[in-house]
């Protein structure tokens, strides 16, 4: 949607094609903080009004272990800050925003078999075979979409890491904790204290692999998420009936190159991040900006070089965001096969973070987003 939107600001046309209805896509409860990048290129595309009205500009967050806790000052160490604004309000402001400009998206669409070499995508709309020709096919369609397993295997690398544990998120009408995010890690495991707005909070704890829903009723959740936080911020923790609830699974995940023929690969279709960094979202929307550059100058200047060099230029800031995820994701959460001497570096990792204004800096330049 949002290179849709870019693309047609540029006076190029396109297609979205969507499985699911409009509905299910904007009631998905995805990623909460935006990078600086993200916001600038969501402004460039027009829809940065709301955002800039809604959003809430956070300077830093608090990082906790085992009931310690540090404040990482994002303005002061870096002169940036995060915007923390759902991914659903970003994806309803884009819908608006085609929909305003005549956009053509389909939703509700099946069988869809892109041809890299064609280049066309064959899919199914209310029972009955379509064909859409094009000059390019961008596959945006996430980890279990259908472009890149399109491309023949020989043609791609993929390299993952999958995690024994994952994330029980609650999302709650009530209060945050703190104005800002709280990252904390204990003896039980990981808890992250996230927000929506004022009154709509979202809440995450380490969970094993393989857990089940129904095993995790709103109190066991509560007193678990209380356990691993530190007592100051524990008193402060208002409860309330869930109004969402999922366990995500955590992996890291690279495919490259990110083209094949004429099909381009852009956020989660190409790699995946655990969501400690909150690197998903701001690392699909950096993938966008190298390909609207890219596809914008090849139909004004008919300059290609930009599509040549797309993958190298998105999976240099890919595998840089993918070390960051992975370095907090050891920091902050209790691994069950980690001995004594992991466990002894994790909390020196931690010591030496909280005493050393460089650490904080190199965490902060990371967490506020690399440069484009």
């Amino acid at each position: 949607m949002l290179l849709s939107q870019l693309l047609d600001l540029a006076g190029v046309s396109s297609v979205v094609l969507e499985r699911r209805s409009q509905a299910y896509v904007e009631g998905r409860i995805r990623a909460g903080v935006l990078e600086q990048g993200t916001v600038a290129l969501l402004h460039r595309a027009g829809v940065g009004e709301r955002l800039e009205r809604e959003g809430q500009v956070h300077d830093g967050f608090l990082i906790a272990a085992d009931g310690r806790y540090h404040r990482i000052d994002l303005s002061g160490l870096t002169g940036s800050h995060v915007t923390v604004y759902g991914q659903t309000e970003v994806t309803r402001d884009l819908y608006a925003a085609r929909e305003a400009a005549g956009g053509v998206v389909i939703d509700q669409v099946a069988d869809i078999r892109p041809d890299a070499h064609g280049p066309h995508i064959d899919f199914s709309r209310e029972g009955a075979p379509d064909r859409i020709e094009c000059d390019f096919i961008i596959g945006c369609d996430g980890f279990h979409g259908p472009s890149r397993p399109s491309i023949p295997i020989s043609a791609r690398q993929e390299i993952e890491r999958i995690y024994p544990f994952g994330w029980l998120g609650v999302l709650s009408e009530t209060p945050p904790v703190e104005r800002e995010l709280i990252y904390a890690a204990s003896p039980q495991g990981f808890a992250l204290c996230s927000m929506r707005s004022d009154r709509l909070s979202r809440y995450y704890v380490q969970v094993p692999a393989g857990e089940d829903l129904a095993d995790w009723p709103d109190e066991r959740f509560w007193e678990e998420l209380k356990d691993r936080l530190p007592r100051e911020h524990a008193s402060r923790l208002v409860t309330g009936p869930s109004i969402e609830k999922s366990i995500a699974p955590l992996r890291s995940f690279v495919c490259g190159p990110m083209r094949h023929g004429r099909l381009f690969l852009a956020g989660d279709a190409a790699h995946i991040v655990p969501p400690t960094g909150a690197k998903g979202l701001n690392l699909a929307a950096s993938d966008i900006h190298y390909l609207s550059e890219a596809l914008i100058s090849y139909y004004r200047q008919g300059d290609q070089s930009g599509l040549d060099s797309y993958s190298d230029r998105a999976l240099a800031r890919v595998w840089k965001t993918v070390r960051f995820s992975w370095w907090m994701t050891k920091l902050l959460h209790h691994f069950p096969d980690a001995d004594a001497f992991s466990n002894a570096m994790r909390r020196s990792e931690f010591d030496y973070l909280v005493s050393s204004e460089a650490a904080q800096r190199v965490l902060a330049e990371n967490y506020v987003g690399l440069p484009y």
